[in-house]
Protein backbone atom coordinates (compact mmCIF):
# COMPACT_ATOMS: atom_id res chain seq x y z
CA UNK A 1 0.00 0.00 0.00
CA UNK A 2 1.08 3.74 -1.05
CA UNK A 3 1.29 5.83 2.00
CA UNK A 4 2.60 9.33 2.26
CA UNK A 5 2.20 11.19 5.62
CA UNK A 6 3.62 14.80 5.52
CA UNK A 7 4.72 15.90 9.10
CA UNK A 8 5.30 19.47 10.56
CA UNK A 9 6.42 18.32 14.05
CA UNK A 10 5.01 20.87 16.94
CA UNK A 11 8.53 21.25 17.93
CA UNK A 12 9.79 22.78 15.05
CA UNK A 13 8.11 26.57 13.94
CA UNK A 14 5.33 26.15 11.04
CA UNK A 15 6.89 26.41 7.79
CA UNK A 16 5.43 28.97 4.92
CA UNK A 17 4.96 27.24 2.45
CA UNK A 18 6.26 23.50 2.58
CA UNK A 19 6.53 20.83 4.91
CA UNK A 20 9.15 19.68 7.52
CA UNK A 21 8.51 16.07 6.84
CA UNK A 22 8.03 13.82 4.46
CA UNK A 23 7.54 10.23 5.33
CA UNK A 24 6.92 7.74 2.13
CA UNK A 25 6.19 3.97 2.09
CA UNK A 26 5.65 2.89 -1.16
CA UNK A 27 5.79 0.03 -3.10
CA UNK A 28 5.10 2.87 -5.86
CA UNK A 29 7.05 4.87 -8.66
CA UNK A 30 9.71 7.34 -7.59
CA UNK A 31 10.31 10.53 -10.40
CA UNK A 32 13.26 12.63 -10.15
CA UNK A 33 13.16 15.70 -12.39
CA UNK A 34 16.46 17.68 -13.34
CA UNK A 35 16.35 20.87 -12.57
CA UNK A 36 13.97 23.00 -14.38
CA UNK A 37 14.53 26.67 -15.62
CA UNK A 38 12.30 29.17 -17.02
CA UNK A 39 13.05 28.46 -20.46
CA UNK A 40 9.81 28.35 -22.79
CA UNK A 41 9.72 25.85 -25.60
CA UNK A 42 11.61 27.81 -27.96
CA UNK A 43 15.05 27.88 -25.19
CA UNK A 44 13.77 31.60 -24.35
CA UNK A 45 14.27 33.07 -20.87
CA UNK A 46 12.48 36.41 -19.84
CA UNK A 47 14.62 38.30 -17.45
CA UNK A 48 11.94 39.19 -15.41
CA UNK A 49 11.76 36.69 -12.30
CA UNK A 50 7.76 36.32 -11.78
CA UNK A 51 7.96 35.38 -15.58
CA UNK A 52 10.79 33.21 -14.95
CA UNK A 53 9.71 31.99 -11.97
CA UNK A 54 5.83 30.90 -13.77
CA UNK A 55 7.58 29.58 -16.35
CA UNK A 56 9.33 27.21 -14.52
CA UNK A 57 6.63 26.14 -12.64
CA UNK A 58 5.25 25.45 -16.30
CA UNK A 59 7.89 23.32 -16.97
CA UNK A 60 7.78 21.08 -13.77
CA UNK A 61 4.12 20.69 -14.39
CA UNK A 62 4.71 19.67 -18.09
CA UNK A 63 7.61 16.88 -16.38
CA UNK A 64 5.57 15.79 -14.29
CA UNK A 65 2.34 15.26 -16.96
CA UNK A 66 5.05 13.24 -18.82
CA UNK A 67 4.83 10.48 -16.50
CA UNK A 68 1.18 10.91 -15.41
CA UNK A 69 2.04 12.70 -12.34
CA UNK A 70 0.49 16.39 -10.86
CA UNK A 71 1.45 19.34 -8.29
CA UNK A 72 0.33 16.58 -5.38
CA UNK A 73 2.49 13.92 -6.35
CA UNK A 74 5.39 16.17 -5.34
CA UNK A 75 7.36 15.21 -2.22
CA UNK A 76 10.45 17.11 -2.52
CA UNK A 77 11.39 20.67 -4.03
CA UNK A 78 15.21 21.72 -4.07
CA UNK A 79 14.84 25.77 -5.16
CA UNK A 80 18.06 27.70 -6.07
CA UNK A 81 17.82 31.29 -6.26
CA UNK A 82 20.52 33.90 -7.76
CA UNK A 83 19.46 36.40 -5.00
CA UNK A 84 17.39 35.77 -2.16
CA UNK A 85 15.84 39.36 -2.95
CA UNK A 86 13.38 36.66 -5.09
CA UNK A 87 12.21 35.18 -2.58
CA UNK A 88 8.89 36.86 -1.68
CA UNK A 89 7.97 36.50 -5.72
CA UNK A 90 9.13 33.04 -5.94
CA UNK A 91 7.15 32.05 -2.51
CA UNK A 92 3.75 34.04 -4.48
CA UNK A 93 4.28 32.12 -7.60
CA UNK A 94 5.38 28.58 -5.63
CA UNK A 95 2.50 28.57 -3.18
CA UNK A 96 -0.04 29.32 -6.80
CA UNK A 97 1.30 26.33 -8.26
CA UNK A 98 1.00 23.57 -5.10
CA UNK A 99 -1.88 22.55 -3.20
CA UNK A 100 -3.30 24.57 -0.18
CA UNK A 101 -2.25 20.65 2.12
CA UNK A 102 0.47 18.89 2.05
CA UNK A 103 3.16 20.63 0.63
CA UNK A 104 6.52 19.01 -0.14
CA UNK A 105 9.83 19.25 1.61
CA UNK A 106 11.21 22.31 0.44
CA UNK A 107 15.21 23.58 0.82
CA UNK A 108 15.74 26.85 -0.89
CA UNK A 109 19.36 28.18 -1.48
CA UNK A 110 20.68 31.64 -3.07
CA UNK A 111 24.01 30.90 -5.34
CA UNK A 112 26.40 32.74 -7.38
CA UNK A 113 25.27 31.34 -11.05
CA UNK A 114 23.37 28.45 -12.73
CA UNK A 115 25.02 27.07 -15.93
CA UNK A 116 22.56 29.34 -18.42
CA UNK A 117 23.12 33.26 -18.57
CA UNK A 118 20.34 34.83 -17.77
CA UNK A 119 18.44 32.11 -15.54
CA UNK A 120 17.24 33.34 -11.96
CA UNK A 121 16.15 30.18 -10.28
CA UNK A 122 16.25 26.26 -11.00
CA UNK A 123 14.15 24.06 -9.47
CA UNK A 124 14.76 20.12 -9.20
CA UNK A 125 11.93 18.02 -7.73
CA UNK A 126 11.34 14.15 -6.51
CA UNK A 127 7.51 12.88 -6.91
CA UNK A 128 6.18 9.29 -6.08
CA UNK A 129 3.49 7.63 -7.85
CA UNK A 130 0.59 5.52 -6.57
CA UNK A 131 1.42 2.06 -8.36
CA UNK A 132 -1.95 2.08 -10.02
CA UNK A 133 -0.94 5.38 -11.83
CA UNK A 134 2.37 3.91 -12.84
CA UNK A 135 1.32 1.00 -14.15
CA UNK A 136 -1.06 2.90 -16.43
CA UNK A 137 1.57 5.28 -17.26
CA UNK A 138 3.90 2.68 -18.00
CA UNK A 139 1.03 0.71 -20.03
CA UNK A 140 0.01 3.63 -22.44
CA UNK A 141 3.52 4.71 -23.21
CA UNK A 142 4.68 1.00 -24.32
CA UNK A 143 1.78 0.95 -26.45
CA UNK A 144 2.32 4.50 -27.79
CA UNK A 145 6.07 3.40 -27.86
CA UNK A 146 5.93 -0.03 -29.77
CA UNK A 147 8.22 -0.12 -32.82
CA UNK A 148 9.46 3.43 -32.50
CA UNK A 149 12.34 4.90 -31.29
CA UNK A 150 12.41 7.02 -28.19
CA UNK A 151 14.74 8.73 -25.74
CA UNK A 152 12.37 7.34 -22.92
CA UNK A 153 14.08 3.96 -21.89
CA UNK A 154 12.75 1.39 -19.29
CA UNK A 155 15.62 0.04 -16.80
CA UNK A 156 14.84 -3.18 -15.26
Amino acid sequence: MNQIRFINPQALAKPPGYTHVVEATVPGRLVYIAGQLGLDRDGKLSSDFRLQAVQTFENLKAALAAVGAQFQHLVKLNNYLLDTKYLPVFRQVRDSYLPDRNRPASTTIAISGLAREGALLEIEAVAILPPAAASRSRSKATRKKRGRSSSTKLVR
